[in-house]
């Protein structure tokens, strides 16, 4: 006779037949993964058995197949037949047997639990869902916060009834599953006291990307039906896995870093908790402003999670969707369920699909990119889910949030906007599998977006999605990346802001040979260095107020500029470690530092702000000095801090070896000493003197990266912003090229490394091919010019060795 219910210990994954995926999984968890320090809520799961003795036992099976075959045939609509068929179920009685162990089941849980009257979380798991190709995401009900043992049976049959929701016919049809081979199985797990605490979604593998070395991790206040159902937007966290593994094998300083790469401050505005009475067992209610403006984790909290998301990913063999819980009364963290992640997983990644937009336009709305690619239509705007059928095939359905209600419609929309919602909510989960691209969390898109209006959704410009107005011209290009050659020359790219790093991860670059501190500064921090230093100098009001909102939450405004700084920089570095990542100090000229937040207050203007008070002269001189020694402190916390040891620091525009002495002194005084912890620093050889004298350069420097643009225009005496003179700015000039073949020349005669990293190589394949000549070391590309140079550099090795 077949068991009809087993405690999750009994079961593994070995037992989805049985009991589901979901339930399967918890029992695998507590089976395999408990000893090993992860956290699961006991509980217990019904089996497939017990499933079909209750359809036999109450003789509902002919009027169910004779529901679903009047659907097929159109007799009948989606609703009408998953009303009928619910009520079948929620009519019928379980046998005697079955509700008995039940009953006896639960009562043990709360011996176990020390408590007589236990709450209960009560999941649907159906032996379908949950597998590698099928996520099925939220098809079926959990009742939360149930307790006693009629509760608890009404749960159980609600959850039985719950296998035909409209959504779940719909998501079967669409899957091709036969309705009555799908049984499930009902998990009652120990309630964690996440109302009254925390709760989130975490990821194994970057959703967006697919990113394979990073745990997103999404965090709210109270239970964590907010986060999936997309109703909030909550906090993110980004952590790199292998130095979580290189943390846990270190001694000494190794040994504390902390390798969390991306916090985001999500606005968090309401939280699920218990209800006090009522029908209702839980209820929405706003959040304080002291919640909303904290994040939800601290940070050794965001490192267990994600040593628990390598755990687990470990013992499954594959990336991993989980959720986690925080019990508000006792501290503890929990990992309540843990399935397969259905879409990054999936793809190969040998392939490269690149979309482009070929113009620009008026940015009507922003979020969160789901996806990586662009699709155009008219908005329909529906904000409720009792109003899908006015859905046009084919437009951008533009909305507040969805829940599984809505994936009929998703999957024939060409794009998604929602107000609300996360990179794991369930509008982001649903378009990822679905392939649509999404702009989620806008805020804004039902109150712009007006229905009708022709727009251009693009996610392919990193991690922010963009909603244009209009109809915009763009092109796709497929690349093979099994196809690109080999080459002897080191090929690498330049980065310009955090949320482009990931976009490019599969590319396979030799590191990052220039990233650029001011695109973090003015993307990301957006006020001037020396504004946080002395923000009593800052004398407009709006100015000011903007300081104080952006710095909310730091004791000390410098914080929120090393902090940021920090995790831009390590966002960069991630994808490419432990590849050289060669970070170049801050080069705005003074014109564009006066244009951040604060910035009027300590710049002066210059008649030629491209030969004035920029690079290397700023960082030892007094009106800079204090805000250098922030870059300082940043790029020592994310090397020695965070754990990227593989970043390289470059100075820009050093004029004079004096200068550079001056710069050095200044970095070791801030604890960036040349040589201590493998620390090298390089130099930008980009003005005349830098070649000339590059002898004595190379003996305070350990490499040269050649800025072409700066050169070219110093060489030539080009104003590179001209457009006057646009058509005598040219790389590849004689003059110029004799400059570089003795850069060149020079820095190996001398022992040291030389690349370069100028517009040049990525605009023109003829000047790669000479560099190549000469025996660079390195070219960093542009990453959307590196798929066609790489051949050419290919090319050019051939023809430089004769072969």
């Amino acid at each position: 006779m077949p068991e009809h219910v087993l405690w999750f210990e009994e079961i593994g994954m070995g037992d989805v037949p049985q009991v589901g995926g979901k339930n399967a999984s918890l029992g695998e968890l507590i089976q395999s993964l408990k000893a090993r320090g992860v956290r699961v809520p006991d509980g217990f799961a019904t089996t497939a058995a017990a499933y079909r003795t209750f359809i036999a036992a109450n003789g509902i099976e002919p009027a169910m197949r004779s529901r679903i075959l009047a659907y097929r045939a159109g007799d009948a609509t989606l609703r009408e037949t998953g009303e009928a068929i619910r009520e079948l179920f929620l009519a019928s009685e379980f046998p005697a047997d079955i509700a008995e162990s039940i009953r006896s089941h639960y009562r043990d849980l709360g011996r176990r639990a020390g408590r007589e009257r236990l709450s209960v979380a009560v999941r649907s798991s159906a032996t379908a869902e949950d597998l590698p190709d099928a996520s099925f995401a939220g098809q079926q009900e959990t009742f939360l916060n149930v307790a006693g043992d009629r509760e608890l049976m009404d749960a159980c049959r609600r959850c039985y009834a719950s296998l035909f929701t409209d959504r779940a016919i719909s998501y079967r049809e669409v899957k091709g599953f036969d309705h009555l081979d799908v049984a499930l199985s009902i998990g009652v797990q120990r309630m964690v006291r996440s109302d009254v605490g925390a709760s989130g979604v975490m990821f194994s593998i970057d959703t967006d990307s697919g990113f394979p070395r990073a745990a997103v991790i999404s965090a709210a206040w109270g239970l964590g039906e907010t986060v999936v159902q997309g109703s909030i937007n909550p906090d993110k966290y980004l952590v790199f896995k292998p130095l979580l593994d290189e943390a846990a094998a270190a001694e000494g300083p190794a040994a504390g870093i902390s390798p969390i790469i991306e916090k985001t401050l999500g606005s968090k505005a309401q939280k699920m908790v218990y209800s006090r009475g009522g029908h209702a067992r839980t209820r929405t209610v706003d959040t304080s402003d002291a919640e909303r403006r904290a994040f939800v984790l601290a940070d050794a909290e965001i490192l267990t999670l994600a040593r628990w998301a390598v755990t687990v990913e470990e013992h499954y063999g594959r990336p991993m969707d989980m959720e986690w819980a925080r019990d508000g009364e006792t501290g503890e963290l929990f990992m309540v369920q843990a399935r397969p992640e259905t879409v990054q997983s999936l793809k190969t990644g040998s392939r490269f699909t690149l979309h482009h937009l070929l113009e620009t336009g008026t940015v009507l709305a922003t979020g969160a990119a789901i996806g990586d690619s662009i699709a155009q239509g008219t908005a329909c705007v529906i904000r409720s889910a009792a109003d899908i059928e006015k859905f046009r095939d084919g437009a951008i359905l533009v909305t507040e949030m969805t829940d599984p209600d809505w994936v009929p419609i998703m999957k024939r929309a060409a794009g998604i906007v929602t107000d609300h919602g996360g990179p794991t909510s369930h509008a982001a989960i649903v378009s990822r599998e679905l392939g649509v691209p999404a702009v989620v969390g806008t805020g804004n898109a039902t109150g712009v977006l007006a229905e009708g209006l022709a727009v251009t959704l693009s996610c392919a410009e990193g991690d922010t999605g963009r909603v244009y107005a209009g109809t915009l011209a763009f092109e796709t290009e497929e690349v093979d990346l099994g196809e690109l050659p080999a080459t002897r020359t080191k090929v690498m790219v330049n980065i310009a802001s955090p949320a482009a790093a990931f976009q490019w991860w599969r590319l396979p670059a030799d590191g990052v040979g220039l990233a650029r501190m001011e695109f973090i500064i003015s993307a990301l921090i957006r006020v001037h260095p020396m504004a946080l230093v002395h923000p009593e100098r800052v004398t407009d009001p709006q100015e000011a107020a903007q300081i104080r909102d952006l710095t909310r939450g730091f004791a000390d405004p410098r914080d929120y500029f090393v902090d940021t700084l920090a995790l831009g920089i390590a966002k960069i570095a991630a994808p490419y470690h432990p590849n050289p990542v060669i970070v170049r100090l801050s080069d705005f000229k003074t014109n564009e530092y006066a244009h951040l937040v604060g910035g009027s207050a300590f710049e002066e203007a210059e008649e030629n702000p491209m030969l004035g008070f920029r690079g290397a002269s700023r960082y030892y001189d007094e009106r800079y000095r204090d805000g250098f020694a922030l870059e300082c402190r940043a790029l020592k916390r994310v090397r020695e801090r965070i754990g990227f040891g593989n970043i390289i620091v470059m100075v820009p525009f050093c004029r004079t070896p004096q200068e550079a002495d001056k710069v050095l002194a200044v970095m070791a005084e801030n604890g960036l000493v040349r040589g201590e912890h493998g620390l090298q620093v390089y130099m930008m050889c980009e003005i005349p003197s830098n070649v000339v004298l590059a002898e004595r350069f190379a003996t305070r420097f350990d490499g040269f990266s050649i800025g072409s643009n700066d050169l070219t225009q110093l060489v030539l005496g080009v104003d590179r912003d001209s457009a006057q003179l646009a058509a005598l700015f040219d790389e590849r000039d004689e003059a110029v090229m004799a400059m570089i073949s003795e850069a060149i020349r020079k820095a190996h005669a001398a022992g040291i490394k030389i690349g370069i990293c100028g517009q040049g190589p990525s605009n023109h394949p003829e000047f790669a091919a000479f560099l190549v000549s000469e025996g660079i070391d390195s070219i960093s590309l542009n990453p959307d010019s590196y798929l066609r140079t790489v051949p050419r550099i290919a090319e050019a090795e051939k023809l430089a060795s004769g072969s």
